[in-house]
């Protein structure tokens, strides 16, 4: 699904197969720290929030808040989009540190 965008119908075309994307049961979360896990099986993204904002500690609490468990491939395909979507950022906005 890389490169391809919702329209104001939510619904997507990916070769061929029309997507339609249910936000019915969304949610938002907000995260100042994520960190990846993996097993031969899936790929563990977490993410939370640290409160820790003068970064002068020698020791930071990280509350994790939520977990997304992806297969390998999926995994892939995520990391293509990010990819994309952050060269686009950095055109747009310069680049990042």
């Amino acid at each position: 699904m890389s490169g391809e965008t919702i329209n104001k119908d939510k619904t997507t075309v990916v070769g061929g197969t029309t997507v339609h994307w249910d936000d019915s049961k969304l949610r938002t979360a907000y995260a100042n720290v994520a960190n990846v896990a993996t097993t031969k099986e899936e790929v563990m993204l977490l993410f939370g929030t640290s409160r820790n904002w003068t970064g002068r500690t020698e020791e930071v609490t990280v509350e994790l808040s939520d977990r997304i468990l992806l297969g390998p491939h999926a995994a892939k395909r995520l990391l293509a989009m990010l990819a994309k979507t952050l060269d686009e950022y950095e055109r747009t906005y310069g680049p990042l540190g």
